[in-house]
Parts: C-alpha cells; structure tokens; sequence
C-alpha cells in the first residue's frame, strides 16, 4: 500500500531565529519513499542538514522576522501489515546487552528511573520476563494514564504523569520506557507519523505519534502505550532517549507557533 503523509507548521518570530527541525522520515524507511518528504519554506530560507548521535536527520535553518511555513508533502511505500507480536522474544541479562543498547537503561531528562525504580519493581517484578513483562507495563500505562491533548505540558515527565495520571502520546511512552529501563529493558523514545489506518478513526486532530522500542530478542520492538494495539502504517521520524532528543523543533529564541497540521492518509487503491 502507499500512504501518503505530511505537515504544515507556521511559526511568527520577532527576530532571526535559529531553529533545528527534527521532520525528515528516519533514514531506515528512506528506500520506501515514492515521492521524498523535502522541506519546503516560505519565505525561502537556506536548509543544511545533518545526522545527529542518534542517526535521525535534521535540518537546520534561521527564521526571519515574521512568519515562516515550514511544509512537505511525502508519498512511502508501506507493507500495510499490522506491527508483529513476537511472544517470545526473550530479555536479555544486562551483562549480555549490546554496548550501543546500554545508553536506553539510563535515567534521562523526562524518564526518571530513580525515582520510579522501586515502584516498577512491586508493580512487575512478579511477571514473566520477556516480552510478556513488557506488554504488562503498557497494559498498566494505558489503563493509569487519562489520554487528551487539554493535559499537554512540555515540561512533563515520567514521575509526573505517573502521579498525575493523565497526558498525551509522550507521556504514555515516557512512562512505559521508564518502566522498562527501571526492569533492565533497553527503552527509547520513537516519534513517527501514525495514521488511522485499520481502525476507526478518531474525532481529534491528527498529531506527530509518540511511542517507543525496546531491545528483546537480539532485536528492536516497537510498543505503543498509547494506543497500546499493533498498528499499521507508522512512520518512523526519530529515536532518542525521551522527547528531548527528538523535537520536531527546537527554536533558539522566542516564537509563535501559529499553526500546526499533520496527515497521514492511505491512498485508495486505483
């Protein structure tokens, strides 16, 4: 199947203002692509690009005065099958754990493993191990946490979604992975496009999906506490530790976002 996606993003800025988007398709789904996701501005403004630590690709650019859109408008390729449940998949002893998947057991700034570790202990330290431990946690991060966008707070945390009990997409993965790592799974944070492809779709405007991958089974799995079902058709844009790695935009100095559109749409077959 083909699926096609994009964004439309307005900001206003009072002056020049550097900013690194975080937009561009992950490079493991780039031989996908039919038609590439360029970034495209107006007014016109030089883009350079990069590769972060964490392999996502990110543009650069310097806002002008006033108000900038930032748009692409992408077609990918898509198996159309749903996300694999692999019951299975075993964990690994962390003395055995890849170099590269030890960094995904840390603390970090919106996953707090000190402060969650003993409660993620008497929640499921009694369940098997393997994946079946980790579809425990998401299980109890969706039952725990009131989704709706009116809960939305940049600064949330783990901790803080844990005791308040409800958030957005992040703050599902954020605590979930925080679960996991405090357990001596591998977590990290995924941001993707993620469409209502195989299921009803929903009243509410479409977003950027936050969720997250852990390491079992010599491999990579992804998990969405959010939604908490295997889906069809997300897109990976970015993996990182949390959100902090992987912010759509990160501006450096003030600004207005003014507008915000995300679509992600399977095209009907001809």
């Amino acid at each position: 199947m083909q699926i096609r996606f994009g964004y439309e993003l307005v900001y206003r800025c009072p002056q020049s203002t550097p900013m690194i988007l975080t937009l561009h398709v992950h490079y493991t789904r780039v031989s996908d692509l039919v038609r590439p996701d360029q970034l495209r501005t107006n007014p016109n403004v030089p883009v350079t690009m990069y590769r972060d630590g964490f392999g996502n690709w990110c543009s650069r650019i310097v806002a002008p005065p006033g108000r900038i859109r930032l748009t692409a408008d992408a077609l990918i390729n898509d198996r159309g099958v749903v996300e694999p449940v692999v019951m299975n998949a075993f964990q690994h002893p962390v003395e055995l754990l890849p170099d590269e998947a030890l960094v995904y057991l840390l603390g970090s700034r919106y996953c707090e493993t000190d402060l969650l570790a003993n409660i993620a202990w008497n929640l499921f330290g009694h369940t098997p191990l393997g994946w079946p431990r980790v579809q425990a946690v998401c299980d109890y991060v969706n039952r725990h946490v009131a989704f709706g966008y009116e809960f939305a707070r940049p600064t949330k945390t783990a901790w803080e979604t844990y005791n308040e009990r409800q958030g957005v997409c992040r703050d599902f993965a954020h605590l979930a992975i925080t679960f996991c790592r405090c357990l001596n799974i591998p977590a990290r944070y995924c941001t993707a496009y993620l469409g209502d492809i195989g299921v009803p779709a929903a009243d509410a405007p479409m977003d950027f999906a936050g969720s997250m991958e852990v390491y079992l089974g010599d491999r990579w799995h992804s998990f969405d506490p959010r939604n908490n079902q295997p889906r069809i058709g997300r897109i990976l844009i970015a993996r990182g530790r949390d959100a902090a790695d992987v912010a759509i935009s990160t501006t450096y100095g003030p600004n207005t976002l003014e507008s915000f559109r995300v679509w992600t749409d399977a095209v009907p077959s001809a």
